[in-house]
């Protein structure tokens, strides 16, 4: 009764407008005041009549009855409008609804009628839904493969905390466009609650579940929502979806053919997950349209060799050889320990759908699963240099990761935290998860404290597609938009692949000890390309025989690749790149080369990176730093340690070579000796002397950075931004040396093992400041000990000699090619300037750790004349200027192989390091210089027999002592012995019960907290080195 006096109000209100009178499509006037008589009876066909082809109050009860009796019977327009007035829409609103809509307003009349009842608060708690869905919709999105994951649907997204009901649902509401993109800015202001519902669960709550609500920036957010929440749900062509079922089954039944020649074999397969193939080709597709030419790839051991295979195109044939476990290569090359084959990488041209060819690379990687993370990215960021593509558009890094590394290991946090910084950004990662729902045995409840594994990327505000990894064209839509992302926003983006693992953590392992119920819904479960092979042929559009056709080529290729694999012969150096053509391998001999520099060439580079520009206002102490550069320039006199490495740097940038150094503080120096960034005082303004060594120099050919507060991903960063080119000097230091155990896997898994395990050469340069110098137990020593034992040298064979090439420095042969790395600690800054200089200078590459001092970086007598960094030797028969491994003592000229002997020295003090000055003045103090020798070891690894043996022939009648400031059971001492004794026994003398020793006793702790003790413990290494009584 209410609802038809509602109607008859409509009536009037239109019948007492003259404008509505005057109407062609509103209600005719059936008043006192009409022209026109009563009405006629309504024929009833006119029932079916639109709302706006109305003519009488009386049809308006008539049609309210039908209403009543039946919903259906009467127009929707007619449906729409009862529906408003139970809903509480006024009528005087109805009537003023189609007054405004017949004066040019755009929304029709029963929508503008049930706008004007919506009330402010009902806006906003409409506003809060949509937003809801868009912040939480996730959560409830058909994500899991298994349907074990049964997350409670969040409160926000329950249309009662927005005071709506069931009997809303119909009804229409003014949604405007909310200055948002996607269907909400869709010409359509109004729509009903049940569409609005509907179409937020289709965008957010499907097999995709969308984070991106906590980017603050909305032209970012806007971009997502475009392509989210779309008119329509995307559908592939049938083209489309046959290429992609051509991928799925490359991945499954690649799995499936492994697992049925090699069923005793682990190989980390990618059952469970088969769909990240045709995901990733589809990312990689999409990104070489958008421009990316060369992508860097790097993941764990999870599904690597279907990646290798399927994406990155390794030969299958050697895939299925490496299963031999034959060891491959040229006979007699060089082909290192070798390593698992679900840990190699490869390279390759690949060509894609659309006809582009985009340059992919796969990572070698260890088992310690992030590992890999910044070298991918270190490497990505050289290649962006070495191409020029300073936009980042054609260099492109893609990481892989498991659930539980992904949430779990610290490097992640590291490498995602470099992303935006200036001197490491590389315009973007795309990280992929293959989300097993499972770390090894542990289940996510206990490997992490937030909801996903992946919320780690929110700190820096990447957005996140969670998707169902049995949905293959939902993983390939998601990949592809990330693809998008990537190029379109130079930003991190993480693709989360839920899926499951259909073995153990490899397929010996036994997984149902640890998850029973979950391994018995996978054993149910139909893998994804069995799935999609229903689907299609559900949709009608594809036939079988068209997918028998695509398994049967698949297995035909597979069953091919694997007869060829009996004979196959792998180039071991097929993946290196073209920069490295023409370096010499370890079986290979390279020449040697000098290191020093032409002195005008000299004179000229120190002179350019001494200056300042005109008009600029350094601090005073940097200003006397520079004008005593210049000073040490003018007089050859004088060159201190900062002075000598940026002397180093210059030469070789002007040469045309690139500098990288990087770490905490390096710009300055932590103990302010570097200065290679100068600060303007009064405009802040920075200058790179080093960047301006010369007219034209390349942008960025010298570059310095501080970095991050982290080792382990700054450490990797700059290992495999060595790893590009050889033709570049790439540094990193340590704020203090100990620091560098912050990055101990990446010493342990790639720098001394990477060249061995994968054929990898890099030629990075570590830098760690050491000295005891009562700083306590953390600033004094860098763990040398470490970085010895890990040297792949025998103490117990010296290499041998050919003494004609002695000196030029060819008389080793290519015995220092042959070791993993080098490690060295000067004592001059003249041999620091041509150890560096030496890595550039070669036809091969080694990492060179390198033990820095400092306190020697302003000793009065830890300085060099600038005639020891010039091309023209000073000492007799020596040709050429290089590094010096062992520095003689100051009493000896003869650098031959069998110099005159001195009989009348009784002990030779064998050090490493700043000791050595502290020994000099002892022995000064005590006059002993024709007593004893102090002979100082530049080079630790390769150890120096040549010359430790020369200066056994030189001191005939002397005892052979060693002396350290560390503890014995650190430092260089357990190195040295067996090498020294080696050399005594080639030099047929009488090898002692032990070396003599003189130094801090065994200890746990490095070095004394307390400087009164660290002040006589050093009096007293240094006073029992002199005492010729002390043994």
């Amino acid at each position: 009764m209410a609802m038809r006096v509602a109607s008859r109000r409509v009536a009037d209100q239109l019948r007492c407008n003259p404008t509505i009178l005057n109407g062609s499509r509103l209600f005719q006037n059936s008043g006192p005041d009409a022209q026109q008589g009563a009405p006629k009876p309504v024929p009833m066909s006119k029932l079916k009549d639109s709302f706006l082809d109305g003519t009488s109050s009386t049809y308006l009860e008539d049609m309210e009855e039908r209403y009543r009796q039946d919903p259906s019977s009467v127009d929707k327009s007619w449906a729409s409008f009862f529906r408003s007035l139970e809903s509480g829409v006024a009528p005087e609103a109805v009537a003023e609804a189609y007054h405004n809509f017949e004066r040019g307003g755009k929304v029709e009349p029963l929508k503008a009628a049930a706008m004007s009842n919506q009330g402010i608060q009902e806006s906003m708690r409409l506003l809060l839904l949509v937003r809801a869905y868009q912040v939480n919709g996730h959560y409830i999105a058909k994500l899991d493969p298994l349907g074990l994951d049964q997350r409670p649907t969040p409160v926000e997204l329950d249309l009662a905390l927005y005071g709506f009901s069931d009997k809303d649902m119909d009804r229409e509401f003014f949604v405007g466009t909310w200055n948002m993109s996607g269907f909400l800015a869709e010409e359509r202001e109004t729509r009903t609650l049940r569409e609005i519902v509907e179409r937020l669960r289709e965008a957010y709550c499907g097999s995709i579940g969308y984070e991106y609500m906590h980017i603050p920036d909305r032209d970012r957010c806007n971009w997502l929502r475009e392509r989210i929440e779309t008119p329509n749900k995307e559908k592939f062509s049938v083209e489309k979806q046959l290429h992609t079922y051509d991928r799925l089954a490359w991945s499954e039944n690649f799995e499936s053919f492994l697992a049925n020649k090699y069923a005793a074999a682990k190989r980390f397969g990618l059952e469970g997950c088969e769909t990240l193939v045709p995901g990733m080709k589809a990312m990689i597709d999409t990104s070489a349209d958008l421009g990316v030419e060369t992508i860097c790839l790097g993941m764990p051991h999870r599904g690597r060799l279907n990646v290798l295979a399927n994406v990155v195109r390794k030969p299958m044939q050697q895939i299925f050889s490496e299963f031999t476990g034959i060891k491959s290569g040229d006979q007699g090359s060089f082909t290192g320990s070798g390593d698992v084959k679900y840990h190699l990488g490869t390279s390759y041209d690949r060509p894609t759908i659309s006809g582009k060819r985009v340059h992919l690379s796969l990572l070698a990687n260890p088992s310690h699963l992030e590992a890999v993370d910044p070298i991918v990215l270190g490497k990505v960021r050289a290649k962006q240099y070495y191409s020029e593509d300073g936009d980042r558009t054609k260099n492109m890094g893609i990481l892989m990761h498991g659930d539980g590394s992904f949430a779990g290991q610290g490097v992640v946090y590291e490498t995602l935290d470099m992303s935006a910084l200036p001197d490491y950004t590389v315009g973007g990662t795309i990280h992929v998860i293959v989300n097993n729902q499972v770390a090894f045995t542990t289940d996510p409840k206990k490997s992490r404290s937030s909801p996903y594994c992946t919320d780690v990327a929110k700190a820096l505000n990447a957005p996140i597609f969670h998707v169902n990894g049995d949905d293959v064209e939902s993983v390939v839509r998601a990949c592809e938009l990330a693809a998008e992302w990537r190029q379109k926003w130079k930003s991190d983006v993480v693709v989360d692949i839920v899926c499951y693992r259909k073995h153990g953590h490899n397929e010996i392992d036994e997984p149902s000890f640890t998850q029973p119920l979950m391994y018995q819904a996978i054993r149910a479960h139909k893998d994804s390309h069995k799935q999609y092979t229903e689907r299609l042929l559900a949709e009608g559009n594809v036939k079988q025989e068209q997918l028998d056709k695509i398994n049967d080529n698949v297995h035909k290729i597979l069953q091919k690749a694997f007869e060829e694999a009996k004979d196959y012969k792998p180039n071991a150096r097929d993946w290196l790149s073209s920069y490295w053509k023409g370096f010499m391998s370890p079986d290979q001999m390279a020449r040697i080369r000098n290191t020093g520099v032409p002195m005008d060439f000299l004179k000229e580079v120190g002179m350019s990176i001494s200056e300042l520009p005109e008009g600029f206002n350094p601090h005073k102490g940097i200003k006397r730093v520079f004008e005593g550069r210049r000073k040490m320039m003018e007089s050859g006199e004088g060159i201190d340690w900062g002075f000598a490495e940026a002397l180093a740097f210059g030469t070789l940038v002007s040469e045309g070579n690139h500098v990288r150094m990087s770490g905490q503080d390096v710009e300055r120096g932590t103990f302010s000796h570097r200065h290679a960034v100068v600060h303007d005082q009064k405009t802040g303004e920075r200058y790179f002397p080093l960047a301006n060594v010369f007219d034209g120099q390349k942008p960025h050919q010298f570059t310095i950075c501080n970095s991050s507060l982290a080792e382990f991903g700054v450490l990797g960063f700059e290992l495999g931004y060595s790893m590009e080119n050889p033709n570049s000097l790439v540094l990193w230091e340590a704020q203090f040396g100990d620091f560098a155990n912050g990055a101990q896997v990446i010493f342990d898994q790639f720098l001394s093992s990477g060249e061995s395990k994968w054929l990898r050469q890099t030629g990075l340069v570590v830098v760690l400041p050491h000295g005891y110098d009562g700083q306590g137990p953390e600033h004094s020593s860098s763990r040398v000990e470490r970085f010895l034992q890990m040297a792949d040298e025998d103490p117990y064979h010296a290499p041998p000699v050919d003494e004609s090439k002695w000196f030029s420095g060819g008389h080793l042969g290519g015995a220092t090619q042959q070791i993993n790395w080098q490690i060295v600690n000067c004592t001059t800054p003249a041999n620091y300037f041509h150890v560096l200089r030496r890595q550039i200078h070669r036809q091969f590459r080694k990492p060179l750790i390198v033990v820095a001092p400092k306190n020697l970086l302003r000793h009065p007598d830890a300085k060099s004349g600038l005639w020891e960094f010039d091309d023209k030797a000073d000492d007799k028969g020596i040709l050429g200027v290089r590094f010096k491994r062992l520095i003689m003592d100051a009493s000896a000229e003869d650098r031959s192989p069998h110099p005159p002997q001195e009989e009348g020295f009784k002990r030779v003090v064998m050090c490493s390091g700043k000791v050595y000055y502290e020994l000099a003045k002892k022995r000064a103090e005590e006059k002993k210089e024709k007593e004893i020798a102090i002979i100082r070891l530049e080079q630790l690894v390769p150890f120096p027999f040549d010359l430790v043996q020369r200066e056994l022939r030189r001191y005939p009648n002397a005892e052979f002592m060693w002396c350290q400031e560390e503890p014995m059971n650190m430092g260089g001492y357990t190195h040295v012995c067996p090498r020294l004794e080696t050399c005594m026994r080639n030099e047929d003398r009488e090898v002692p019960a032990y070396v003599p020793y003189s130094g801090r006793p065994p200890s746990a702790s490095p070095a004394t907290g307390f400087s009164d003790v660290h002040k006589k413990e050093q009096e007293s290494l240094c006073a029992n080195a002199m005492d010729l009584d002390y043994a």
